[in-house]
């Protein structure tokens, strides 16, 4: 457990005696894998799996990145789905060795207690990357993996880590073989007024199987306000006015830019990956907390993308491009159609408009970071794979992030507000769902507060 992360909200006698018990918990585990943890403990050179498997993931995710010829780079949903399989193998290796929590997917059941725990974290990962890569493997996570075998105390112990993360990484591939993640299926184009006009493949993800929450159909939207609204004129008429490309503002070019983490970068789930990475290199952790802060953000990551793939697919809602070249056609007295308009990111929108995949996306993460600092009020800097110059952004806490990248979809021109606040609230409600349910002690209290232990 993390206590400094609850240090700064008061606690009662009952809490503190909570908090206490758990401690001893937490002892007796560190006592109980003394070789690598005593590394970490004392300054020593024990390896961290979780920031270098979580960047060999951000890698392969880009795609080009990688040391082989152009391989292809992966989509948002994808991305999302690896690097929860990534971290919640990493999470379920570590926390088998010493079950003090539930686990993600995979039991303890087996596991070699006193194992080394950072042999079993880096084989997990490695065993899932390279399962799924097999093509990057010699080149790209053999290397990796046996510099942080290397790292580790030669013996059995180490050993034994290596079998058990291999068996865990293994497993958590063959539980998610038949996920939702394929075969490819594609949405036709739609005609008329509402409609986005473009065929769209990826939709198979409207199925795809959650890591942490129950069901995904509770997080779907209900659907855009009616073309002939008042909400959606007010809507209409903000986009057309601050995601206009024609009109030069280089503070909105540039906050769109930041987070548009297209084709060839990390994803926007993998951009909250790497504010999970700033976190905690400015604020360390013990493994065993480490690999659950990950599993955490990713878990919740991904289980926006059936909600927000289904949503799309039911409303195959336009683009505010169509929508505002078009809006003599929709209805509505207060939309002045506007032939020659043009959205500041360049493009019109390779998915349907509602709702905003960037927004489920960066709300479940930030959400989840909060929830596991108990404390939204956390400062951190992050350089994204599209920061405009390579130059990064300082956030005064997560929701901070959240609601920029939010709001990135409007100034680029490609999202109406509904669909930023609507995706937004969708997001934190399947972390909020994955921080009450899931990963927490099997011993003892579970929460302090509303705050997951």
């Amino acid at each position: 457990m993390n206590v400094c992360s609850h240090a700064a909200t008061p606690q009662s006698k009952c809490q503190r005696r909570s908090l206490f018990a758990v401690g001893i918990l937490v002892l007796a585990s560190v006592l109980a894998s003394a070789p690598a943890v005593c590394q970490e403990l004392l300054g020593g050179v024990a390896p961290d799996p979780v920031r270098s498997w979580n960047q060999l993931a951000i890698q392969t995710a880009r795609g080009t990145s990688t040391p082989l010829p152009q391989s292809a780079s992966l989509s948002d949903s994808q991305a999302a789905r690896l690097y929860a399989m990534v971290n919640v193998a990493m999470y379920d290796a570590v926390n088998g060795i010493i079950p003090l929590r539930t686990q993600a997917l995979v039991p303890p059941t087996g596991a070699p207690q006193g194992a080394n725990r950072y042999a079993a974290a880096a084989a997990a990962a490695h065993a899932v990357l390279s399962g799924e890569f097999p093509a990057l493997k010699a080149a790209l996570y053999d290397p990796q993996l046996r510099s942080d075998l290397a790292a580790l105390p030669p013996g059995q112990l180490t050993e034994a880590g290596r079998r058990w993360g291999v068996a865990v990484g293994n497993m958590v591939r063959g539980l998610r073989v038949n996920d939702g993640s394929t075969p490819s299926q594609t949405q036709a184009a739609g005609a008329g007024p509402g409609q986005f006009r473009a065929a769209w493949s990826g939709v198979q993800f409207r199925d795809l199987m959650p890591f942490g929450i129950a069901n995904s159909a509770t997080y779907e939207g209900h659907g855009p306000p009616a073309l002939n609204s008042a909400a959606y004129a007010a809507a209409f008429n903000d986009v057309k006015r601050v995601g206009d490309g024609r009109i030069n503002d280089p503070a909105s070019l540039a906050t769109y830019q930041f987070w548009s983490l297209g084709g060839g970068t990390s994803q926007p789930p993998g951009a909250w990956i790497q504010v999970a990475v700033s976190v905690t290199d400015a604020r360390p952790l013990l493994l065993a907390e480490k690999t659950r802060l990950f599993a955490l953000v990713s878990m919740s990551s991904a289980d926006t993308v059936a909600p927000t793939t289904q949503t799309k697919f039911n409303f195959r809602h336009w683009r505010p491009t169509t929508a505002i070249q078009e809006a003599d056609t929709d209805g509505n007295a207060d939309t002045i159609k506007d032939a020659g308009w043009v959205a500041r990111a360049g493009q019109v929108g390779g998915t349907p408009e509602y709702w905003s995949g960037h927004s489920s996306f960066s709300g479940a993460a930030a959400t989840a970071l909060a929830g596991f600092y108990c404390n939204d009020n956390v400062s951190f800097t992050l350089r994204t794979d599209s920061a405009p110059g390579g130059v990064a952004r300082t956030y005064p806490r997560f929701s901070a992030a959240a609601l920029e990248a939010g709001q990135s979809r409007i100034l680029g021109g490609l999202h109406f507000q509904f669909s930023n606040v609507e995706a937004l609230v969708s997001g934190f409600g399947v972390a909020a769902e994955i921080l009450a349910k899931k990963l927490l002690l099997r011993v003892g209290p579970t929460h302090q507060g509303v705050c997951p232990l």
